[in-house]
């Protein structure tokens, strides 16, 4: 049974929204009795954070203590209900949007320069001009290079409104003069489709990487893509996918389930349900679908499992996934900064949550669970999965699925030693293969310049002599003594890929990847067992 004190730092949250809106006055004859002697509490806490303003003995950034009041109370929630400060909203907006007006390019600050790595495809430098290796030296008569390069000094350089112009002055390796070029500004995507291309003949491929606005919109012009190449089979990898818009996973899972099929439903507090089903335009209902997840697989990236797992629709592969089954919804607290409230939960077609427990809001426990199953075993071994018995249900064709923490697949696949090494997750991080791999392509660009993409994919191979490079190169950087000898390979595998994408395009990365990809290589062993795949 809920008592009413679970719901007291509710209240308090959005009292402090409401507070933070529409402020609060204080008369400040009041006694401190006085101050606290009404029943409201939005006007205590306003009166209070007044009465520090005016009073305490020290000058308060009030703001901050909004800020830490604000973070206290929603973390006493749930793990998800989160404050997002104005100084973040700008950026999570526009990567949730999908888009931001720039220049195009992606850049490395290389010793006292802005190198281009490589510019966008399509996009405003590259038809300028603007090719992988330039250095931008001046945008508008501004200097960029000769000091300690702030992202946000050249965001304000290099961005700027839709179709406004920016002349750019590039120092080019070849060339007597340096070269000038007039860019317009435009709408740049930022990618939720890291990759689309065909695996076999008939088996496509499609990597996401978030919901965002621009998510189904991308997926939809990548599946007629594939389709056009003869996909009568997908692959859609959601790995690593920490989720977004619930609206996108319900678009995206409507295209392989039949019309009227139960994609999920939500219930709030009130006990309010709101059921979504699949529509008539559905591209793929026919095809046969699998979906790779890992633990890192969340929220939208569940919606999809779990809806396609419940109708008996696919093959789920991979690992359990995160588990986390709540809802938020956002509210702008009008000074720029926002809350995102969990609202409802959401349940798959058999009526499952998978949320995974959590106790008194965030916690450490919930957090940490990755470590939890590393040192459960689970990763490794499907039998160390821990079910409820409690939470099992029963699809439509008999098949037993578990809630109350992730999804777990129809086939297990235990983690890939590439992804699993903390060195290597470390450099990944770091930016050291992608950082390396520009200095070495800028050494001489022209080594490379006859390679076709499938060549490259198919017959380089990484020398040794650049192996001991890259050891090199991270020892000098992280003043330490690193040995890449128990994962040569891997170090080998992730260079090659990284030449791949700066060489050609992101494409080229996953098809360098996935060549070695347990997963992946699976599913291309499961697709070709079952030639005559038939769903009802």
């Amino acid at each position: 049974m809920v008592t009413k004190n679970k719901y007291i730092p509710l209240i308090i949250g959005v009292a402090i929204a409401a507070g933070v809106i529409i402020g609060g006055r204080l008369n400040f004859t009041d006694s401190s009795d006085n101050l606290f002697s009404t029943n409201s509490k939005k006007d205590k806490l306003n009166r209070l954070i007044d009465y520090i303003d005016y009073e305490y003995v020290e000058e308060v950034n009030t703001d901050s203590i909004v800020d830490v009041t604000v973070n206290g109370i929603l973390n006493n929630l749930d793990p998800h209900s989160s404050y997002i400060p104005k100084e973040d909203l700008e950026r999570i907006t526009e990567n949730m949007k999908g888009n931001f007006v720039g220049i195009g390019i992606n850049f490395y600050p290389y010793k006292d320069t802005i190198a281009v790595v490589k510019p966008t495809e399509g996009g405003p430098s590259e038809r300028a001009g603007i090719m992988s290796g330039d250095r931008i030296l001046y945008a508008n008569g501004d200097t960029l290079y000769g000091r300690k390069i702030d992202n946000e000094f050249l965001g304000e350089k290099l961005r700027g409104e839709k179709n406004s112009k920016v002349n750019l002055t590039v120092f080019r390796k070849g060339e007597d003069e340096l070269l000038e070029f007039e860019v317009k500004r435009k709408e740049i995507p930022i990618k939720s489709i890291d990759a689309a291309y065909m695996l076999t003949d008939d088996l496509g491929f499609i990597k996401m990487n978030r919901f965002a606005e621009s998510t189904y919109k991308e997926f939809k012009y990548a599946l007629e893509e594939l389709k056009d190449l003869g996909a009568t089979k997908l692959v859609l990898d959601l790995r690593d996918n920490p989720g977004g818009f619930l609206g996108i996973a319900e678009q995206i899972a409507d295209e392989f389930l039949e019309d009227d099929k139960l994609i999920l439903f939500t219930r709030d507090k009130k006990g309010k349900e709101e059921r979504v089903y699949a529509t008539s335009k559905g591209d793929f209902e026919e095809g046969e679908i699998y979906i790779l997840i890992n633990e890192n697989s969340a929220s939208a990236s569940e919606v999809i499992a779990g809806a396609l797992q419940d109708n008996d629709k696919g093959i789920i592969v991979g690992r359990r996934s995160y588990g986390k089954g709540l809802v938020q919804r956002e509210m702008a607290l009008g000074d720029g900064s926002a809350v995102r409230l969990t609202v409802s939960r959401y349940y798959t077609p058999t009526g499952r949550s998978i949320q995974k427990p959590y106790v008194n809001g965030s916690n450490d426990d919930y957090y940490n669970d990755y470590y939890k199953r590393l040192r459960t075993g689970e990763l490794a071994d499907e039998e160390s999965i821990e079910v409820d018995d409690s939470l099992k249900f029963t699809t439509p064709k008999g098949k037993v699925v578990y809630g109350g923490g992730g999804i777990i697949p129809d086939v297990f696949v235990p983690v890939d030693r590439l992804f699993d090494n903390e060195t290597i997750n470390y450099l990944r991080r770091r930016g050291h293969f992608g950082y390396f791999v520009f200095e070495e392509l800028d050494k001489d660009r022209t080594i490379y310049q006859d390679i076709s993409k499938y060549d490259f994919i198919n017959n380089f191979e990484v020398s040794d002599d650049i192996v001991v490079r890259f050891q090199e190169y991270v020892n000098k950087r992280e003043r330490t003594n690193i040995t890449f000898v128990a994962y040569n390979d891997e170090i080998r595998r992730i260079i090659k890929a990284t030449l791949a994408r700066q060489l050609f395009d992101d494409n080229a990365f996953e098809e360098v990847i996935n060549k070695e990809d347990i997963m992946v290589q699976e599913v291309i062993l499961l697709s070709s067992e079952h030639p005559h795949f038939i769903q009802d």
